[in-house]
């Protein structure tokens, strides 16, 4: 069985079984520490850039005690800002009941309990009685607190770290691996979000993995058994699919139905998961899908049927204004089907669309979280719906993805059970799992997964 119980320090460790412990999972004093080791420290995704278009647009986003202000200073730059008054300490903007975040768009921030004043670069404008000071309040005492704000991939990256390193090498090798598929030219169809009953951690690993689709989502197994995979990819993880040589582009998103006749379970797959999961296709997938068994002969080979129907529904988006991402099938069969960015933040790409989930502690609870979904496409020029954060109980939110919270709210509880001796994630196919944790380890000084 190999050496027992030592602790897994690099990622070739992760290639042998190891044991992750519940305390990450479970335990208050865990759950209090991430504020300072992990949320304070890491690059967060925090906004898109279309959610802040115009000068004094602006949106927060809360993580645990922080607020942050992201707002759109000037046509080429983007500020981010502590959301509190250096005055007395009171939010300059407050979130309205029931929504996950505050927007709008400003000339500057006022604050309701005394009046100080701010600019979109955060200086301050005005303070009454300023004189009452005596002269005390330069400096950049009466400022709003800068935070570091970058941009990668369409979205807005955050850092409370004044020490934090640049973005881009945060993201390394994730942001190159992503780059071709044109991220930052998609934009989201639908948005939800929802607060629910399991730990951040246990919310990301449902979609972390391959591993659990044979028997949580069955219905998918019949239009294929594609192997998946988990890779390491130093602080972040990829997963994906083995394919068919000749098929690589099915180790992506754009995978064929496999079948006796894949014109028909190519159609078939593409119908469930519009009308199921309502993610990982398009319209226009969908369509050219169903049209497979009168436009191609039967007997047509799985490879052929693929090209086709790639070839057809990237042609008809081209000519409706939609151009895809070109993208080599050998780099398809590299960057997977997603990318798991540390600590929390998934995007499932595809060269038309993709599908990403974020989580965030809920409250210091470890047993809460706030889990969020978008899916995005490519639109037409001008013609993106404009979609909001929409709040959506568990029961409202497409069937595919109520199989995975059955599981997220059933796993918090397990894990406090006393006969739990730690999850044992496949090491092929949940490598991620066991990635998160040794690069967790890393920041909060426990919990690091080890050997059995």
């Amino acid at each position: 069985m190999g050496e027992i119980g030592r602790i897994v320090q690099a990622p070739e460790d992760l290639v042998a079984p190891v044991s992750v412990p519940a305390e990450a999972y479970v335990s208050p004093e865990y759950a209090r520490a991430e504020r300072d080791r992990l949320w304070r420290r890491a690059w967060l995704q925090a906004a898109r850039m279309e959610d802040i278009e115009q000068v004094g647009s602006y949106i927060t986003f809360d993580i645990l005690d922080d607020s942050v202000i992201i707002v759109r200073a000037s046509d080429s730059e983007i500020r981010a800002f502590h959301n509190v008054c250096p005055h007395r300490g009171r939010k300059l903007v407050d979130t309205p009941p029931g929504k996950r975040n505050a927007s709008g768009n400003r000339a500057g921030f006022i604050c309701g309990y005394h009046g100080w004043t701010f600019g979109l670069d955060g200086q301050n404008t005005y303070v009454e009685h300023e004189a009452d000071w005596q002269g005390h309040l330069c400096g950049g005492r009466a400022d709003l607190g800068r935070v570091n704000v970058d941009s990668w991939g369409g979205w807005i990256w955050i850092n409370l770290d004044p020490g934090a390193g640049p973005l881009a090498e945060y993201l390394h090798p994730a942001a190159s691996m992503l780059d071709p598929y044109g991220l930052e030219k998609m934009r989201p169809r639908w948005r939800k979000w929802v607060v629910f009953q399991c730990n951040w951690k246990v919310a990301m690993e449902a979609f972390c993995e391959t591993y659990h689709v044979s028997t949580t989502h069955p219905e998918f197994m019949e239009f294929g058994q594609f192997r998946g995979w988990a890779r390491n990819q130093g602080l972040h993880s990829n997963i994906g699919y083995e394919a068919p040589k000749g098929q690589e582009e099915d180790s992506g998103k754009l995978r064929l139905g496999v079948g006796e006749d894949p014109r028909l379970t190519t159609a078939e797959m593409q119908n469930f998961t519009w009308e199921n999961a309502n993610t990982n296709t398009t319209a226009t997938l969908v369509a050219v899908a169903n049209r497979l068994k009168d436009e191609l002969p039967e007997g047509t080979a799985p490879a052929d049927v693929s090209a086709y129907w790639i070839s057809t529904a990237r042609r008809e988006d081209e000519a409706r204004g939609v151009v895809w991402a070109q993208v080599d099938p050998q780099h398809t069969a590299q960057a997977g089907t997603a990318w798991q960015i540390f600590p929390n933040f998934q995007i499932g790409h595809a060269v038309n669309n993709m599908l990403c989930y974020q989580a965030r502690p809920y409250k210091g609870d470890p047993d809460m979280c706030i889990f969020e979904a978008a899916v995005y496409e490519l639109y037409p020029e001008g013609q993106a719906p404009q979609t909001e954060w929409e709040y959506t109980e568990p029961a409202d939110w497409p069937p595919v993805l109520q199989q995975d919270f059955n599981n997220m709210a059933a796993v918090q509880q397990g894990m406090k059970n006393v006969g739990f001796r730690g999850a044992q994630p496949n090491p092929y196919m949940e490598r991620s799992v066991a990635s998160l944790h040794m690069n967790l380890a890393r920041y909060m000084g426990t919990g690091s997964p080890t050997t059995y």
